[in-house]
């Protein structure tokens, strides 16, 4: 009897998603556990695996919207000793007559000119993640995939782009030429996906909504590196993650916000709810858009378990594992524009909450020391608040606050 693949539930404010891509084609053999299609909500992606070995069977084709709950496929079980259809068809071969192999001249072999995409130790490749390989004419076994059993997924792709060195291949030129001479639409239309969507409504109601403002301030950055370069082996190996500058703002924001609640706090109509605890969230860009996971009580963990937190949401990002329950509840958001090369922003609230705190990039800058000019790495911070909520004094003391414990990391570990 045939297994119905269905649509699972990622949440009880969820009814429906888009089956964004299918890893499959209908008809081709799958094995327990494989990665069969996408689905994408406006809070998380996710992907669905195989629950049984047999041939695959889609009845919903990519890019449809679909309720939670619904049969987008079946897997037709295999029974043993029958062998299971291939994925790609192979020709079946026919012996040539007798006579046709004398009189056939001897042919040299020709290599063809590129090979298909492929990577045995990642397993199957999803389709955009093969066209985006073949694009960038990259090699497969060069990459490092996060997938489910070291599968390579299409944010592996655009991180090794990111950070191959000189001397990559560039992608083959192409003749300049007019639309019209290409054949290809001046304009392109696609629809938002889900995720979009819900960052685009979010963004508006934060804007719409709040009476948002910005405060900036810049930190010297010279104590806080000094300490994650002496300890980044010796942490490493103790722990098992990298001592990043992320543990550093969470534990500083943790720590003022003890003494801010205002700014930890939310308005709920004509109340404002205050909260005992510090659940930070830290913004992740993905090649889907940015999401925000929660960690949840971070006033309880240290650095160690603030960077275990991260690196376990960012896994979860990439292999599509995120949990609606990942991004709930948060109290208080970092975000980290410097990753990216970013000098100064104003971040937008996460809405119901008060605050958010930008990072940016670390640079070399004369300051004045001790009346004297000397170069420190700095880095500018931001934070957005809604004035409704806080005021410009608590928001710039929070701030300063921050400068302090990050200035000086000694006074986290000391809680002073």
């Amino acid at each position: 009897m045939a297994i119905d693949i269905v649509v699972p539930s990622v949440g009880e404010s969820v009814t429906e998603a888009v089956l964004t891509e299918w890893f499959k084609k209908d008809g081709d053999a799958v094995e327990k556990d494989e990665p069969l299609f996408v689905i994408e909500t406006d809070k998380v992606t996710l992907e669905v695996v195989a629950e049984a070995d047999g041939i695959l069977k889609i009845i919903v084709p990519e890019n449809e919207t679909v309720a939670i709950g619904k049969v987008v496929g079946t897997i037709e079980p295999v029974e043993k000793g029958v062998q299971k259809r291939p994925s790609k068809p192979v020709a079946e071969a026919v012996p040539p007559a007798p006579e046709a192999v004398a009189a056939a001249p001897t042919i040299p072999e020709v290599k063809p000119e590129a090979a298909p995409v492929s990577s045995e130790s990642s397993g199957p490749l999803a389709p955009s993640v093969r066209r985006l390989i073949a694009e960038k004419k990259l090699d497969p076994a060069q990459i490092s995939g996060t997938g489910p059993g070291g599968r390579i997924n299409k944010s592996d792709v655009l991180l090794y782009l990111e950070n191959a060195p000189a001397g990559l291949p560039e992608p083959r030129d192409v003749p300049v030429c007019t639309p019209a001479e290409s054949g290809s639409p001046e304009v392109v239309r696609k629809p938002m996906s889900p995720i979009r969507k819900r960052i685009a409504q979010r963004l508006l109601d934060a804007k719409q909504n709040t009476a948002m403002l910005t405060t900036f301030n810049d930190l010297d950055m010279s104590r806080c590196m000094t300490i994650r370069s002496g300890y980044k082996e010796a942490f490493k190996e103790k722990h098992g993650v990298s001592l990043g500058f992320m543990s550093f703002f969470v534990k500083a924001c943790v720590e003022a916000l003890k003494e801010f609640p205002e700014i930890n706090a939310f308005i709920d109509g004509d109340d404002i709810v205050y909260h005992n605890y510090q659940h930070i969230g830290v913004a992740i860009g993905s090649a889907r858009g940015l999401v925000v996971p929660v960690i949840r009580h971070a006033e309880t963990l240290g650095f160690a378990g603030i960077e275990k937190a991260i690196v376990e949401y960012v896994m979860k990002i990439k292999e599509n594992r995120l949990e609606l329950a990942d991004l709930e509840g948060g109290t208080f958001t970092v975000t980290n524009g410097g990753v990216y090369g970013n000098l100064l922003s104003t971040p937008i609230l996460n809405p119901p909450q008060s605050a958010i705190l930008g990072m940016h990039r670390i640079d070399k800058r004369p300051v004045v020391v001790d009346d004297e000019i000397v170069i420190r790495p700095m880095m500018y911070v931001a934070l957005s608040y809604d004035h409704r909520i806080v005021d410009g004094r608590e928001a710039v003391t929070f701030l300063k606050r921050i400068k302090a414990y990050v200035e000086n990391p000694e006074r986290l570990v000391l809680e002073v």
